[in-house]
């Protein structure tokens, strides 16, 4: 088992080079140009949080479900894996542009279809708190939306994936502060910086770092099988 202080750096920084230029980090950067700052940033923050400790929990229990041995060698295939296919967005994407404008597009055909809905029913608004979900009553719809959007955004996500197949290799207790300050500090700049900050970042280089960075983590794990 690795110390905290080293699952703690691999984290922060597999995070950070994973979250920078990612859909959810668009999506939070524009929803911060509609809507009140401190919910969009609480909302995206809370989902992230609860992502990274749901992924680093799977990844602890794995040597509990199979052998240490073969979590070990998964999570150095993962490494490479992921460090080979960052690479291979990076050269092949179409561009930050055009995945801005697609995560845009997609919050621009809600924010319409909301909107239509508030025209048509001003007259019955007493009615509708009433009816409103059961969670809405307690938080704000746009902390809620921020909140659905990313945590659905990053189900499924390079990003966790690579957290549950960090977890199981390294100690879980560094890789979860390491990965929630890692998603505090990518989550803050968006919402503080908005749409420009959003489109001067280069996805390319961001996609080559994070490829270069899962690659040497491959290494590292490899070698330390091999010497063990």
């Amino acid at each position: 088992m690795s110390t905290v202080v080293q699952g703690f750096t691999k984290s922060l920084a597999m995070t950070v080079l994973s979250e920078i230029g990612d859909k959810t980090f668009f999506a939070a950067a524009i929803l911060a140009m509609r809507h009140p700052r401190r919910l969009v940033l609480s909302g995206c923050l809370a989902a992230l949080i609860v992502m990274t400790i749901l992924s680093a929990g799977l990844g602890w229990a794995a040597p509990n479900l199979i052998s240490r041995k073969w979590t070990h060698h998964i999570a150095t295939l993962l490494f490479f894996g992921f460090g080979l296919w960052s690479l291979w967005d990076a050269f092949s994407d179409g561009g930050d542009a055009e995945e801005l404008a697609e995560v845009e597009a997609q919050l621009d055909a809600d924010w319409k279809a909301n909107a239509g809905k508030t025209k048509e029913g001003k007259a019955d608004d007493e009615l509708k708190k009433k009816k409103r979900p059961f969670l809405t009553q307690f938080f704000s719809p746009i902390l809620l939306k921020a909140f659905s959007i990313t945590f659905f955004g990053e189900w499924g996500d390079k990003s966790q994936i690579a957290t549950i197949g960090l977890a199981a290799d390294e100690n879980p207790f560094g890789v979860v502060l390491g990965g929630i300050l890692g998603q505090a500090l990518c989550t803050t700049a968006a919402v503080l910086g908005g749409k420009s900050l959003a489109s001067q970042i280069s996805e390319k280089i961001v996609g080559l770092s994070g490829g270069v960075l899962f690659i040497v983590f491959g290494i590292q794990s490899f070698l330390s099988s091999v010497d063990s």
